[in-house]
């Protein structure tokens, strides 16, 4: 099973797309492949799927809800400098996926029409910047 946020879902058509948390391409996500009730879909919801190959590219099946929005806390990532020692240099190295599931949450939060294509693009320049100034780990 994969994990991912949903990145837009239209209640009317009944497909989406989603990012998966490995990162690479978005999926797509079709309402007969949800094993929960498609209004509980808003951009940001955690889920869990199998990965399957289409005939259009990559498609989420068995999509089941793990959690909404908000509800993950850091956790995993290391951190440069000492709050105790006064020092101003504190934050928070995240490895590269974590970096790129806040950047996709703060971007679906920020601006909610953005398409899955346009978020995949603005993350992966951003991860780069990011790799960059080593504000992520390799």
């Amino acid at each position: 099973m994969v994990t991912g946020r949903v990145l837009r879902f239209d209640q009317v058509r009944g497909y989406g797309f989603i990012a998966p948390d490995t990162g690479g391409a978005d999926v797509f996500l079709h309402a007969n492949d949800l094993l929960d009730d498609k209004h509980a879909l808003r951009p940001g919801t955690i889920v869990e799927f199998r990965l399957e190959g289409g005939d259009r590219g990559l498609k989420a099946s068995d999509v089941r809800i793990v959690g909404q929005r908000g509800t993950t806390a850091h956790t995993q990532g290391s951190y440069a400098g000492s709050h105790e020692s006064g020092g101003d240099d504190l934050c928070e190295v995240l490895s590269e996926s974590e970096f790129k599931r806040e950047i996709t949450e703060l971007l679906i939060t920020t601006v909610p029409t953005l398409t899955g294509t346009q978020i995949a693009a603005i993350r992966q320049e951003l991860s780069s910047l990011a790799k960059s100034y080593k504000w992520v780990e390799s």
